[in-house]
C-alpha cells in the first residue's frame, strides 16, 4: 500500500491539558539525575573530576546509543531482548575485519550492517510469523550469542590496531570524547527522525494503536523494519566502541546490557505499551544509569546490589507508567 499523509490525530497522541502531576512524572528523570549527582559530588571527592566524569561519560555512551534504537522500537509497541547478544555478534564482526588488515572505516561499516542484519531478522519474525516482540527477540539473543561464540570458539579478538582505540577512549580538540560525541551526533539525528519523519510520526502511530494505523493506510510491516534495522545497526556501532575500550573483542561482551537498556527508556519516560517516548529522557535515564554504576563503585558499593537497584527502578518507572494510563482512562 503507497505511502501517504495521515491525519495528526492517528500520527500522535491528541493534545490534552497537562496537569502538575504530569509535569512532576515528566521531569523526574532529569530531577534525578540532578540529585544523585549532586549526592555523589558530596559524598566522593573523587566524583568531580576530570577522570571520572569521563569516565562515565565514555561507559554511558555505549548504553545510551543503544537505548537511542529502543526508544524507536519501544515506541513502536515492540521491545528487543537481543541488544547485548548483538553488540557482541556485530563487535566480533568488526574486530575480526580489523583483525584481517580492513580499514577502521570498512569494520565500522561491518558492524553496523552486522547489527541492521539482525535488527531486519527480528522485524521479520515479528511482522511475517507475527511472532510477539518478546519471544522473537528472546529467541535472536540465544541464537545471536550462540553464533557469536561458535565463530570465536568462545576466543577473543586480540591482535587489533592501535589506531582501534581512538574510537573509544580518543578525544575531539583533546578535550570531548570520541563516544560522547557520536551520541550527540546521533542522539540528533534520532530526535530528528522522530520528530520531522514518517518513521518517527508512524512510530508512535503504530505504538498508540496499531490498528487505527493499518486502518489509517500506514505500511506498518516496512516502517517495523526500518525501525528494527536503524536500532540493530546503532547497536552494531555501540559494540564496536565498547571493544574499542577493551581493546578486544569479547565474544562474552554486552551480557545484561538489555537489562540496563529497557531500563533507560523505561526510566526516560516510555510506556512499555507504547505510544510515549523520547530522545531527551532515554538519555537522562541512560545517563542515571551510569552515575549509580559508577557512584556506587566509587563507594565501594557491591555490584550485586546495583542489580537490585537496578531492578527496582524498572519496577517502579513501570509502576508509575500504569498508574499515569488508569489516571488517563479515567
Amino acid at each position: 500500500m503507497a505511502d501517504h499523509p495521515i491525519d495528526t490525530s492517528v500520527a500522535v497522541a491528541p493534545r490534552e491539558r497537562i496537569s502538575a502531576r504530569d509535569w512532576l512524572e515528566r521531569l523526574l528523570p532529569y530531577a534525578s539525575v540532578g540529585v544523585l549527582f549532586i549526592a555523589l559530588s558530596v559524598l566522593s571527592p573523587y566524583f568531580l573530576t576530570i577522570p571520572i566524569l569521563s569516565s562515565v561519560a565514555r561507559q554511558t555512551a555505549v548504553i545510551n546509543i543503544i537505548a537511542l534504537g529502543m526508544t524507536l522500537i519501544m515506541i513502536s509497541g515492540g521491545i528487543d531482548l537481543s541488544v547485548g547478544s548483538v553488540m557482541a555478534f556485530a563487535g566480533i564482526c568488526g574486530t575480526t575485519l580489523l583483525e584481517a588488515h580492513s580499514s577502521l572505516f570498512a569494520a565500522i561499516i561491518g558492524a553496523v550492517l552486522a547489527g541492521a542484519a539482525w535488527g531486519v531478522l527480528n522485524s521479520l519474525l515479528i511482522t511475517l510469523l507475527k511472532v510477539s516482540p518478546f519471544i522473537a527477540t528472546l529467541g535472536t539473543m540465544g541464537a545471536a550469542r550462540g553464533i557469536t561464540l561458535v565463530i570465536t570458539s568462545g576466543l577473543p579478538v586480540t591482535r587489533l590496531p592501535a589506531s582501534f582505540g581512538e574510537l573509544g577512549d580518543g578525544t575531539i580538540l583533546g578535550v570531548v570524547p570520541v563516544p560522547l560525541g557520536i551520541l550527540v551526533a546521533l542522539a540528533l539525528l534520532t530526535g530528528f527522525i522522530l520528530k520531522y519523519t514518517r518513521m518517527g510520526r508512524y512510530a508512535y502511530a503504530i505504538g498508540s494503536n496499531v490498528e487505527a494505523a493499518r486502518y489509517a493506510g500506514i505500511p506498518i510491516r516496512r516502517y517495523l523494519i526500518l525501525i528494527y534495522l536503524f536500532a540493530g545497526g546503532l547497536t552494531g556501532l555501540a559494540g564496536m566502541i565498547e571493544f574499542s575500550r577493551l581493546m578486544t573483542g569479547q565474544p562474552t561482551a554486552g551480557q545484561g546490557y538489555e537489562l540496563s537498556v529497557i531500563a533507560a527508556v523505561v526510566i526516560g519516560g516510555a510506556s512499555l505499551s507504547g505510544g510515549e517516548g523520547t530522545v531527551a529522557g532515554t538519555i537522562a535515564g541512560a545517563f542515571l544509569m551510569g552515575l549509580i554504576s559508577n557512584g556506587s563503585n566509587l563507594l565501594g558499593v557491591s555490584p550485586f546490589w546495583q542489580q537490585v537497584v537496578i531492578g527496582t527502578i524498572i519496577v517502579l518507572a513501570v509502576a508509575v507508567d500504569e498508574l499515569r494510563k488508569r489516571r488517563r482512562a479515567v
